[in-house]
């Protein structure tokens, strides 16, 4: 068949193509962000339920004596690798009036794996002693390296502070608080309140200051000994992370490591809750000496186990959050507010 009119012809094929085009560019805009799912907790049960026949996952236990608003939008991300994203957090609190000390929980799964669903059972147990408890979403290594999850995590504090009332949070008692990487992050966050180089771009002049720091088997020393000296592949957690092994990057792995920001002059009462596997303190025993030579509140804890995330299991699970509750109300964190007039808003 011959086209009668091809003059005719010729803006429709531009059009077509044009649209085309502008459909691609926009698949591209919106790449899937890549996602490593090899750290979850019934993998990780089922490596140790044999050796730890007493391990038992913690699950979401969700009843009427809690409050849970999930995946609320603390940032808008318009311009990454992989399009414009939301990140989220959720908020569990007592089903009650009250204003209350929060704690902010950062999951852990070496700064590129799991999820902050993963610590939701520790999250609710919290917030039956007391506590509004707030598990955190941030961008992990396959989507942007280090320090994108600090600038997210203080981002999402100066969040929680701004909607305090409407939550029923006392702003002036935050803690920051996470698992392996994501104890690790907390140290780093909690160490580095009015840090510039990790001050996030956000129209407020709230401060990022929190009032203590829980980290649970979270490294504070990159460059310690029981770190520095673990072999490693270049594509390994950390260094994945961090851009680069520590001979092509020294000072960044001097940077992200918590102990060289803690300060005599600017206290964050501090605890440490470990396991049995000592690689997972790199640095910590210096770190303690510290603030025992300056007169900082901290406590180390012990989980005699040799389960990394022992966090995510019946019994241990308990005993930390048990840890973590007698610790903030021994540096006076747990007190109870007055009622919030917008909580019953929500």
């Amino acid at each position: 068949m011959k086209w009668k009119n091809k003059g005719a012809q010729y803006p429709l094929f531009c059009y077509i193509f044009a649209l085309l085009l502008y459909s691609g560019m926009l698949r591209a805009q919106h790449k899937a962000i890549p996602r490593d799912t090899s750290y979850n907790t019934m993998r990780v049960w089922r490596q140790i339920k044999k050796k730890h026949p007493e391990a038992r996952p913690a699950v979401d236990s969700l009843g009427s004596d809690l409050r849970m608003t999930r995946n609320l939008v603390y940032a808008h991300l318009p311009n990454t690798d992989f399009g414009p994203r939301d990140l989220h957090l959720d908020i569990i609190r007592p089903n009650d009036g009250l204003t209350r000390a929060a704690v902010l929980w950062i999951h852990g799964g070496g700064w590129r794996s799991g999820h902050k669903e993963m610590d939701i059972p520790i999250a609710q147990l919290l917030a039956r002693k007391g506590y509004v408890c707030i598990p955190v979403e941030h961008q992990l290594s396959l989507e942007a390296k280090y320090p994108q999850a600090v600038l997210n995590i203080k981002s999402a504090i100066v969040w929680l502070k701004e909607h305090a009332e409407l939550y029923g949070i006392d702003s002036s008692r935050m803690i920051v608080a996470g698992s392996s990487a994501g104890g690790q992050l907390a140290s780093l966050v909690g160490l580095t309140g009015g840090v510039d180089r990790f001050e996030p771009q956000v129209e407020s002049k709230l401060s990022t200051h929190v009032q203590a720091i829980v980290d649970l088997d979270g490294v504070v020393d990159f460059m310690a000994p029981l770190s520095l000296n673990l072999e490693r592949k270049a594509d390994s957690p950390d260094a994945f992370w961090l851009g680069g092994t520590f001979a092509e990057k020294p000072l960044v792995w001097k940077e992200a490591s918590p102990i060289f920001w803690a300060r005599e002059d600017k206290p964050v009462p501090m605890l440490f809750i470990n396991s049995g596997l000592p690689r997972f303190h790199a640095g910590q025993d210096e770190l303690v000496g510290m603030l025992k030579r300056w007169g900082t509140a901290h406590e180390v804890h012990h989980i005699d186990v040799d389960v990394h995330p022992f966090w995510l299991f019946h019994p241990w699970v308990d005993h930390s959050v048990d840890m973590i509750d007698q610790f903030l109300e021994r540096v006076q964190l747990k007190v109870q507010a007055g009622l919030s007039s917008k909580l019953d808003m929500l």
